[in-house]
């Protein structure tokens, strides 16, 4: 265990070697846990009030750091991404248009409502059940406030449990998830912990949170990995067969009779030839256009995405792999915004289209 991950819990202990009655501990969790959402909350609404002011929007992507790294198996380096992935998404080495043309200086193309205060929470001695309570209602707080779409920047691959719970018990109903990784992260729990990054997935399929999983750019796999994956009914792509697979993979059509689409994207699914700043070096990844590819083509509702695992202690000097990531989340960017406006009538399913149709929709007035 980490010196991160040891902190909050000798910090618990101390406060119960020195006698703290319980209930006054518990209380003083509550409040940090209070402030921690009220700052999401408020930033939120700021942002929402902001774009709905604008107008011309039907979503605008939200970033939403979780910075955690305790829940890692290797390095926890990944607890320090999101702050390296804003300044890469910013950096004056490049302009503010994507590839499709949209401008990320428009609040009605893209808004940030700061991170969720992990360590500051951890510190108080709150243990990962709370944790992931306040991570799954930080997304929701989020969701609230049309048309944001929460866009989250791990972090671990912990966090893509309770941020997909949070998006299905909001929506109410299931969600189609396309997740690129080179490893499953579906183990049944992984050194006895049932939150580690390389079980989140599990989490997800049992609470019945997704109906479909299909997970591509696997190449590090157990036989209990292929076990999981039986159990759970998920689609589990392989490296190895991916010149077999990729016409499939490059025209999917994802979400129908669901609530949406959810997008998970580990920075390790990339070979390391083109993001080496990962905890775990897996050659013979996608390369960045592969992943492109799948993207552009994808026809969905996406309703939210997260993008996991970049390492900045194990970057290039020139922070190769932050820029990566930050172009990941561009993309994704584009796709979340396809998403139409939640609708608050029950029943109501939404017609899935093209992206292409939809960016031309979400041109700002």
């Amino acid at each position: 265990m980490s010196g991160i991950a040891r902190r909050g819990i000798h910090y618990l202990q101390k406060l119960k070697d020195a006698n703290i009655p319980a209930e006054l501990i518990e209380k003083g969790q509550n409040r940090v846990i209070d402030a921690s959402l009220t700052l999401i909350r408020e930033r939120a609404k700021l942002k929402g009030e902001l774009v709905r002011t604008l107008g011309g929007a039907v979503a605008s992507s939200s970033l939403l750091g979780v910075p955690i790294g305790h829940n890692s198996s290797f390095l926890q380096g990944p607890a320090f991404a999101p702050p390296r992935i804003r300044e890469a998404i910013w950096c004056g080495s490049t302009n503010s248009s994507t590839e499709e043309g949209k401008e990320l200086n428009d609040p009605r193309v893209l808004t940030d409502v700061g991170d969720v205060p992990v360590q500051e929470i951890r510190d108080c001695g709150v243990d990962d059940d709370r944790l992931m309570n306040v991570i799954s209602e930080s997304v929701k707080l989020v969701m609230e406030e049309d048309p944001l779409r929460p866009l989250v920047l791990g972090g671990d691959h912990s966090i893509s449990f309770p941020v997909v719970r949070a998006v299905s018990e909001k929506l109410g109903g299931p969600v189609d998830i396309l997740h690129l990784d080179a490893h499953p992260d579906i183990y049944h729990e992984f050194e006895g912990n049932k939150y580690s990054h390389a079980s989140s997935f599990a989490r997800i399929m049992e609470g019945g949170y997704a109906r479909r999983l299909l997970q591509v750019g696997i190449r590090s796999i157990t036989e209990e990995g292929r076990e999981q994956g039986k159990r759970f009914g998920v689609e589990q792509f392989e490296m190895r067969t991916f010149s077999r697979d990729r016409q499939f993979l490059e025209n999917l059509k994802l979400g129908e009779g669901v609530k949406g689409v959810y997008i998970s994207i580990d920075v390790d699914c990339l070979d390391p030839a083109f993001a080496p700043g990962v905890s775990h070096i897996e050659p013979g990844g996608l390369s960045f256009r592969d992943v492109l590819n799948i993207l552009h083509n994808l026809q969905a509702d996406v309703v939210a995405a997260d993008v996991v695992e970049f390492n900045p202690q194990r970057d290039t000097v020139d922070g190769m792999t932050a820029m990566v990531a930050a172009k990941l989340l561009l993309v994704q960017r584009k796709v979340t915004t396809i998403v139409p406006m939640l609708q608050r009538t029950k029943g109501c399913i939404t017609k899935l289209v093209i992206i292409s149709v939809w960016i031309s929709l979400l041109q700002p007035e």
